[in-house]
């Protein structure tokens, strides 16, 4: 028996998934981008199959045979629009590192803190919702810090059992997550690029200044 409230996100019984249309990574690519724009708008409760397919010009029928459903709509979604943006960022120093980073991360602060505002609440309640929250948006940007991470400590530029380098990654999502909730401004790049100056270098011992020995 459906779930109260299920019927209306449902796919119709009807369309088995040996029916799936075809669909062009193209495609996919525009129909996914239409999803994060509506999440980001209006946020998740109020995202529909309708409002996909009118704002993409996309028959209704066509999302649910391919997808099924608004949750694992916005999951392909997720997936499907994952971005590696901090992986190539590699000045030769930590400190440099760390600011190159802060700076990718608040110039795509107003598009990634609505979506990840808007997602917050649902997926605390759908594991699958959650996991893909976290490798779409939050899980590569960590890894990629705290590569940044290592590899200042192979260089010699910090200690290798530093205990703040555990939490950079931490410190430089999290204030990004923490400044509209405190403030009511995103965490822009000129924010971070403070941020990081004044409190996550000097917590290495390190600074913005010439390049560590």
């Amino acid at each position: 028996m459906p779930s109260p409230g299920s019927a209306q996100e449902s796919a119709p019984e009807s369309a088995p998934m040996s029916r799936r249309s075809k669909i062009t990574p193209e495609r996919a690519q525009e129909l996914y981008g239409a999803v994060l724009e509506l999440l980001r708008e209006s946020g998740y409760e109020s995202l529909t199959m309708e409002g996909v397919a009118a704002r993409t010009r996309c028959g209704k029928s066509t999302l649910y045979r391919q997808w099924g459903s608004k949750p694992e709509l916005v999951v392909a979604a997720l997936h499907g629009t994952r971005r590696m943006r901090l992986t190539n960022i590699d000045t030769g120093t930590l400190a440099g590192d760390l600011l190159a980073a802060a700076r990718a991360i608040g110039e795509a602060s107003g598009s990634d803190t609505p979506l990840m505002h808007a997602l917050s609440h649902a997926a605390l309640q759908s594991p699958e919702l959650l996991c893909a929250l976290r490798e779409a948006l939050i899980l590569p940007e960590v890894a990629a810090i705290d590569a940044m991470v290592r590899r200042g400590q192979e260089r010699g530029e910090i200690a290798a059992d530093l205990p703040g380098a555990a939490f950079v990654a931490a410190q430089l999502l999290g204030v990004m997550r923490a400044r509209p909730l405190l403030e009511g401004r995103y965490a822009d790049a000129a924010y971070l690029t403070g941020f990081t100056e004044r409190a996550i270098l000097p917590g290495l011992g390190l600074t913005a200044g010439a390049p560590e020995p």
